[in-house]
């Protein structure tokens, strides 16, 4: 019940979705006796669309997210494990073509592990994702991460693939019950930096305390209002997804699914 009104929630409040509809429902109420609300409607979401294409709204609500937990020394000692987020692959399209489809800049969550493999080859990883579509998929992206690994010539016979969760709660909740970990071991957590503040406060919450180690940054970790975007798009997508972290902490928090509303380093 959770998972399914998290995703209507999460359609329906969506800022590109939102100001669209606003848009839309605006420009029908110009054909009513309600046209006067029509215009205000419509230019609310114009509004919203320029400032999310053009502004620095992204950046002001993506920038606490992702400074938060910062990358651990170089000389730290080697973890005892790695555990690597699902949301790098699109599990839908993967299984429609037959091969792994990336999701942008999130794939450096799976190239990044390939690195640390290479630098602490006793570690154990794991690997935690199913599908976060509505309606299953037989397809899950623990299976798109072990074929897209495999291309690349990683050797996954000792990675763990974990396929059932759907949302971050669940990849914490089925991690810990396969890796159980005990009290000295030393794990990290690599995930999107903006994704990250949930993430450890979900590990926490259950009680796997797990080592930052965030990578994917959308952001340049300092605000220039004179900046220009390179690419609408682009800021268009921070915007949302820090929307999305922002909203999923807040849920998360009146769940009794994190440690804090935003867990501190």
């Amino acid at each position: 019940m959770f998972f399914t009104a998290s995703k209507i929630f999460e359609f329906l409040f969506a800022p590109l979705n939102l100001a669209i509809l606003l848009v839309l429902i605006g420009a029908l109420l110009l054909y009513t006796t309600f046209s006067n609300l029509g215009r205000r409607l419509s230019l609310m979401g114009g509004l919203m669309l320029l400032l999310m294409a053009f502004g620095p709204i992204g950046g002001i609500i993506a920038m606490p997210l992702e400074t938060r937990f910062l990358l651990p020394p170089e000389n730290s000692p080697a973890p005892d494990g790695i555990i690597v987020l699902g949301g790098a692959i699109d599990e839908k399209l993967s299984e429609k073509i037959g091969r792994p489809v990336l999701i942008d800049s999130a794939a450096e969550r799976l190239t990044t592990l390939i690195t640390l493999k290479s630098r602490y080859p006793s570690a154990r990883i794991i690997f935690t994702g199913g599908s976060a579509a509505l309606k299953s998929s037989i397809y899950t992206e623990a299976d798109g991460v072990k074929q897209f690994w495999n291309n690349l010539g990683v050797d996954t016979k000792a990675i763990i693939f974990e396929n059932r969760s759907r949302n971050t709660f669940e990849n914490a909740l089925f991690t810990n019950e396969i890796i159980k970990p005990k009290p000295n071991e030393h794990w990290l957590l690599v995930t999107s930096a903006m994704h990250m503040p949930r993430a450890i406060g979900v590990f926490r919450k259950i009680g796997f305390p797990v080592i930052a180690y965030p990578v994917d940054y959308r952001t340049e970790g300092k605000l220039s209002i004179l900046s220009q975007p390179r690419f609408a798009t682009r800021t268009i997508g921070v915007t949302q997804f820090a929307v999305h972290e922002w909203i999923g902490l807040l849920i998360y928090w009146l769940t009794g699914k994190t440690s804090a509303l935003f867990p501190s380093p």
